[in-house]
């Protein structure tokens, strides 16, 4: 049996150090008094500390607040500009690729469109390094701690970043050891699409502060993200979150994951357009793309139109029903694209609809809300494993 290693001096400075990093990351500014109760250390060690990450630009001074009869307390808080990371969405129709500072601010931004049934790996690898080394060209010297990429799918976490998408017909597909092959020296992390959005919104969207909530994605197709106890849930297999895969009508349409009557297939935007096609003969969506074709169906007053989307907002209250009788979060946060777009019009009306399908107590004690970061919060949450590890100290 291994001899539990004993904590060196290193190791009790990187504890500290990473202590106030993340609590100056997620409350600061604060003063170096304010920082003795939340993180349990004392004055002089505070000061040892922030000293340090001063004079390696990692924090900078916020201003001053006046103290009870002393001189003026320095805040603090982590310096944006210190360092950039990237975030990449690769999402049905596009892949977007983005240039961030440490508080997810955008600096530099690359898109790629995709067309249907163009997502074989090796275009969907060709964009994200060809929009990486553009956005890179707007780092300006400041350094890049790496990239983090969201994908639709179920991701094997580890070295090889392996994929199983059925949307795209990817299987057990390494995608992150395909991507570290081309951006050597960045370390590059995938994760799921819908998990980074969560993580996106609950540190500085409209999830944060919430211990138990979901954060659902809408766009073409329909994932979610469990918080419980305030940490992320992926499940054993780290495929937790397929809630546009759980059935909504028994033998109803087919969806793209290859099953029948999944919510995806009534309240993700292809889904939606495609009933909509179905409903009037139309054979094909005018020219714009999925996002200006959606816009267009939510504006449209026709029978034919008025009719899909009231459809589809009665399916989506049913679906967040679903998460509300089976979880009973504090919050439902509604993103993705089409879920913005579905809520900036409908949203009165997809509460009422939950409502109607939930149970009183867990629809009572819970919100329901758009997201707040916009349509590229993917790529914005797809860097935060990239922070993490800085504010672990291991970037």
């Amino acid at each position: 049996m291994e001899r539990p290693r004993h904590k060196t001096t290193r190791d009790l400075k990187l504890g500290n150090r990473m202590r106030l990093l993340r609590r100056l990351y997620f409350d600061g500014p604060l003063t170096r008094r304010d920082l003795a109760p939340l993180t349990n250390l004392s004055i002089a060690t505070i000061s040892n500390v922030t000293a340090e990450l001063l004079s390696d630009g990692v924090l900078r001074e916020a201003g001053k607040v006046e103290s009870d009869g002393g001189r003026p307390q320095i805040l603090l808080e982590v310096d944006p500009a210190h360092a950039r990371v990237v975030g990449v969405d690769v999402g049905e129709t596009q892949v977007r690729v983005e240039l961030l500072d440490l508080k997810l601010n955008e600096h530099a931004e690359a898109r790629y469109a995709l067309d249907p049934g163009r997502h074989d790996p090796a275009t969907v690898v060709e964009h994200i390094v060809s929009g990486v080394k553009e956005v890179l060209t707007a780092a300006n010297g400041v350094p890049v701690l790496g990239v983090g990429v969201g994908m639709p799918g179920i991701i094997e976490y580890g070295p090889e970043g392996v994929i199983h998408a059925k949307t795209f017909g990817w299987d057990a597909v390494p995608l992150g050891r395909m991507l570290m092959e081309r951006l050597d020296p960045l370390p590059v992390h995938i994760e799921n699409g819908a998990m980074t959005l969560g993580q996106a919104e609950l540190w500085f969207g409209a999830g944060n502060g919430a211990d138990n909530a979901v954060i659902a994605l809408i766009g073409s197709g329909v994932g979610s993200c469990i918080v419980a106890g305030g940490a992320l849930y992926r499940g054993a297999g780290s495929s937790a979150g397929e809630w546009g895969h759980t059935t909504m009508q028994v033998a109803g349409r087919h969806c793209r994951c290859g099953g029948r009557g999944c919510l995806e297939a009534y309240v993700g935007a292809e889904g939606i357009l495609d009933r909509y096609l179905t409903a009037t003969g139309v054979v094909a969506l005018p020219e714009g793309g999925e996002e200006a074709a959606l816009e267009r169906l939510l504006d449209d007053d026709s029978p034919a139109a008025v009719a899909v989307v009231d459809e589809t907002i009665e399916y989506l209250g049913a679906g967040l029903a679903d998460l509300l009788n089976l979880f009973n979060p504090e919050l439902i946060v509604i993103g993705g694209w089409a879920g913005l777009m579905l809520a900036g019009r409908r949203l009165t009306d997809i509460q009422a609809a939950a409502e109607s399908y939930a149970l009183g107590q867990p629809f009572a004690t819970a919100r329901i809300v758009p997201g707040r970061l916009g349509p590229d919060a993917v790529a914005k949450g797809a860097a935060t494993p990239v922070i993490e590890r800085f504010l672990d100290g291991r970037a």
